[in-house]
């Protein structure tokens, strides 16, 4: 369509809106986001963007996904399982749920083939079971319920954040520098960028309220000069979306390969020596391991307390960097 005099100067939301009655305008805005929407030939992904008259626009409706998960036989590494719930190692690469782009090949597909149909249903069709994430590219242990009674009272304990139980959650952190101090305690409100909608930025109003404990274990490098990393250990007093990536970030010392949040210590790369150079420059993946989980059963009130060693890539960078 082309916008004539009437709509110059309207969100480009309302008047897509306004001028066809198939879809709602929640879902022309996820339209808008994800680049489906173009205005004069350009992809537009903000909602609110003003037109103009003679602008002409246009959009394209993915093709349909299959919304049900069905079971795929990938290997899991199970640390523990009974009829109540089930804990899984998971290795980085691996995304935790379906999503638009990852709706075959995740978690829940290899859960869905090994349990059959003792998932919780109580995180919908796409989560069945799921009460916390971690990252595709972080590994490391999580938890999933197999009934709605363990689901409850997981979910219960993850709300809580370990206040008033023994619910702990360590990662392991291999980041850029060293803090000046050996430990500390971030408080950062974590919200969407409005920059990037992919990713996570901290804000000084609003947002979702987030905070990081961590203490630095080992530093690399010479003792004549600034650390060149450390190995940390990061305890989730909140679980949020890439909270520990984007409060490293924020210290100023973000994880070792992490692109999102820390390509601008990309240059660190070319002042090292091979082979820690390789070996740092070819580490694919934020250097993020969630190696300690504990809980309360939610059946039989038994403390649950996991432990997960290191990757193999991971306990190779570690490695290099002790060397250095």
């Amino acid at each position: 369509m082309t916008v004539d005099a009437a709509d110059a100067g309207k969100r480009l939301d309302a008047v897509l809106a306004a001028h066809q009655d198939t879809l709602s305008r929640n879902r022309i805005q996820s339209l808008i986001k994800s680049g489906d929407v173009t205005v004069g030939g350009a992809k537009i992904v903000e909602p609110k963007y003003r037109v103009n008259e003679g602008d002409a626009l246009a959009f394209t409706l993915p093709e349909p996904e299959d919304p049900e998960p069905k079971g795929e036989d990938i290997p899991i590494a199970v640390v523990f399982e009974d009829e109540h719930l089930i804990v899984i190692d998971k290795p980085a690469g691996l995304v935790v749920h379906p999503g638009a782009g990852n709706w075959t090949g995740t978690l829940v597909n290899a859960l869905i083939h090994h349990c059959g149909d003792s998932l919780s249903g109580i995180g919908g069709i796409k989560r069945p079971g799921i009460v916390h994430r971690i990252d595709k590219d972080t590994s490391g242990l999580l938890v999933v319920a197999k009934s709605d009674q363990a689901h409850q009272g997981l979910a219960a304990q993850f709300a809580d954040h370990g206040k008033t139980g023994p619910l702990e959650r360590a990662y392991a952190a291999l980041v850029w520098g060293a803090p000046s101090s050996l430990k500390g305690t971030i408080d950062a409100n974590l919200a969407r960028s409005r920059t990037n909608r992919q990713k996570i930025a901290v804000v000084k109003t609003s947002g979702r309220h987030a905070v990081t404990h961590w203490q630095v274990k080992e530093r690399f490098g010479n003792a004549d000069q600034p650390a060149l990393a450390s190995l940390m250990e990061c305890r989730l007093e909140t679980g949020r979306t890439h909270q520990i990536r984007v409060h490293m970030a924020h210290l100023n010392h973000p994880l070792i390969g992490d692109n999102d949040y820390g390509s601008g210590y990309k240059t660190k790369i070319n002042r090292l020596e091979d082979p820690l150079k390789s070996l740092v420059g070819g580490f694919s993946r934020q250097a993020l391991h969630a190696g300690l989980l504990a809980f309360e059963h939610p059946a039989d009130g038994r403390t649950l307390r996991f432990e997960s060693p290191y990757p193999a890539d991971f306990a190779e960078l570690l490695s290099g960097l002790q060397k250095f």
